[in-house]
């Protein structure tokens, strides 16, 4: 049965789209088989793999909302071992048709539970918003990690965030644990960037992971080649710290 992992920030460009493909990838990389959920309309996690699905073709749109078989719509990637449940700009449409289903904050729940058994992790890649979609990932998810860019305004809107987390866990989903807050885009040169990095340690003490991922080109430039940075640049000091989240993961969970 898989663990189910939530990648999320309300804060766009913090890296959480970055992370779920990268984790996704070593997790295979390690022999894991891992499903990455593609929650976020914009499609990036799917696109960074390769794999782009027109909105008339079968996404996740069709899943949570029309009930198609999950089976009929997942992908598979070039990696051995991950799968994507990819998205589409269609799946925009997806929040305001939840809002006035019934049970709509179990939707996504219902999706996974359909193919969880295949799979030993599944990672949700979730939109940069507080909307329906999101709630849907909280509320699919056991565990979350939180990724925070080294850089001006990091921990802005957090506070909300985690508000929202503690609704869902007290009401719907009390299963529900934040896994660990990860720093992206960290330049040691920088010192705001440490600045960031102490501030986090002191909100979040002893919840932060060891692994820190760097600012680097090669993993900007990575998804438009529809790669992982193990694809990518395996030597880079970013495919490192990757590598080290997923060490961690395993060990946690």
């Amino acid at each position: 049965m898989a663990r189910v992992i939530g990648i999320i920030n309300a804060k766009g460009g913090v890296g959480k789209t970055t992370t779920s493909i990268n984790l996704g990838a070593y997790l295979a990389h390690m022999g894991k088989y891992v499903l990455l959920v593609d929650l976020d309309p914009q499609a990036n996690a799917s696109a960074g793999l390769g794999i782009r699905v027109p909105d008339d073709e079968a996404n996740l749109y069709h899943s949570l909302i029309d009930e198609a078989t999950p089976q009929d719509v997942i992908r598979k990637t070039s990696l051995v071992g991950l799968d994507v449940l990819p998205s589409a700009p269609s799946l925009a449409g997806a929040n305001v048709e939840l809002a006035s289903m019934s049970e709509r904050e179990y939707r996504l729940q219902k999706v996974i539970n359909k193919v969880r058994t295949n799979y030993d992790f599944v990672i949700i890649d979730s939109p940069p918003s507080l909307g329906l979609l999101t709630i849907n990932g909280l509320v699919a998810s056991e565990r979350l990690i939180i990724p925070v860019q080294c850089e001006y305004y990091a921990l802005e809107g957090l506070s909300q965030l985690l508000k929202a987390i503690e609704l869902v866990r007290d009401s719907i989903n009390p299963q529900l644990k934040i896994s660990g807050v990860l720093l992206t885009m960290y330049d040691k040169r920088n010192k705001l960037a440490r600045d960031v990095m102490n501030e986090v340690h002191k909100n979040f003490p002893g919840n932060v992971f060891s692994a820190i991922i760097p600012r680097a080109v090669s993993l900007a430039e990575a998804p438009s080649f529809g790669k992982s940075i193990l694809e990518f640049d395996q030597g880079s000091r970013a495919a490192h710290a990757y590598h080290e989240l997923a060490r961690e993961i395993v060990k946690l969970i």
